[in-house]
């Protein structure tokens, strides 16, 4: 079995304060917000699992379309020697990547989830002998220092969660992505293309109403986090593309005017009704725009990936 380390980097209370903080910024803005981060609790997780499965939801098929076909492309291009994944989950998808890449020499998986990466580490550290697996539970949102592994590195950020950044958002987290990169380094960029706005409001709006339950969990996560005396079914689940801005926004929408008591931070949010709460955005990209993105951060595009119906890119780029 080959070595296998984790590092927590995040506090053991960073992640309660964290929900804290947004809850009371997002529920006291306007227009009121939330974070897509707290839709993940292991509910969450469980009906985003199911989400990926559904006929409507292209994203996660098309992105293991490109892995497959592409993986030793991205092995040669790179000759990475160790590959950091930012978000890995259940680390499934680059499982096509470590396939691909004979020389590599250590993984570097990094989420806020502890137990996610317990348990992909572990089976992935009994997979794979001579592999140095070392998980670090961190916010890959923030300052990250990365463990001292070989180089050249390859850093992965797949599925298109960049997309769930508003755009100041995204130019903070490249140039720190562009921070973590030495000569030789190379990002490999999960980005969903801009396509047809039916495709896309299907993808988060199934007919199944799956995704309607992922979205209204977040609600459950105030409930049981903050003691909030909110109805998940006092609202309903709203998917809207914004041709201007080219994302998907998901809200929640009142039902009726009422008042969401929570008491763990002494406050009564007033909701009128059909009054939303915004709770992801998705943005979409085009080619164009990611080599400008990733240009702004001192990066320069060299690869670029699509599925065969051009649902969604693969991008690798590197240093100036």
């Amino acid at each position: 079995m080959s070595p296998f380390l984790i590092t927590r980097i995040l506090p053991e209370d960073a992640t309660d304060a964290a929900l804290r903080a947004d809850v009371l910024e997002g529920l006291t803005g306007t227009p009121k917000t939330l974070p897509p981060k707290w839709f993940y609790d292991a509910h969450g997780s469980e009906l985003f699992e199911r989400i990926t499965a559904l006929p409507e939801y292209y994203p996660t098929r098309a992105e293991r379309e490109i892995l497959l076909a592409r993986a030793p492309e991205i092995a040669a291009a790179t000759g990475a020697h160790t590959l950091v994944e930012l978000g890995s989950g259940s680390s499934d998808k680059t499982r096509h990547l470590l396939d691909a890449m004979p020389d590599l020499r250590a993984y570097v998986p990094v989420d806020v989830s502890g137990s996610a990466l317990r348990q992909a580490g572990e089976a992935l550290a009994a997979e794979r002998p001579g592999l140095l697996v070392h998980a670090l539970i961190a916010d890959f949102t923030r300052e990250l220092t990365l463990p001292d592994t070989p180089g050249p590195r390859l850093v992965a950020f797949l599925g298109g969660t960049i997309g769930n950044l508003l755009p100041a958002e995204r130019a903070v987290f490249l140039a720190s992505v562009r921070a973590l990169l030495a000569p030789g380094d190379a990002l490999l960029l999960g980005t969903d293309l801009v396509k047809d706005p039916s495709v896309l409001v299907a993808a988060y709006d199934d007919a199944a109403g799956v995704t309607a339950a992922f979205n209204k969990n977040v609600l459950s996560v105030l409930v049981r986090e903050l003691g909030a005396d909110v109805d998940p079914g006092a609202f309903e689940h709203v998917a809207r593309w914004d041709a201007g801005r080219e994302w998907i926004e998901m809200r929640l929408r009142a039902r009726t005017a009422q008042t969401v008591k929570i008491p763990a931070l002494g406050l009564a949010v007033d909701f009128a009704a059909g009054e939303e709460l915004r709770t992801e955005v998705s943005a979409k990209f085009r080619r164009g725009g990611v080599r400008a993105e990733l240009a702004a951060a001192d990066l320069r595009l060299r690869h670029w990936w699509t599925d065969r119906e051009a649902r969604f890119a693969l991008s690798l780029s590197v240093a100036g």
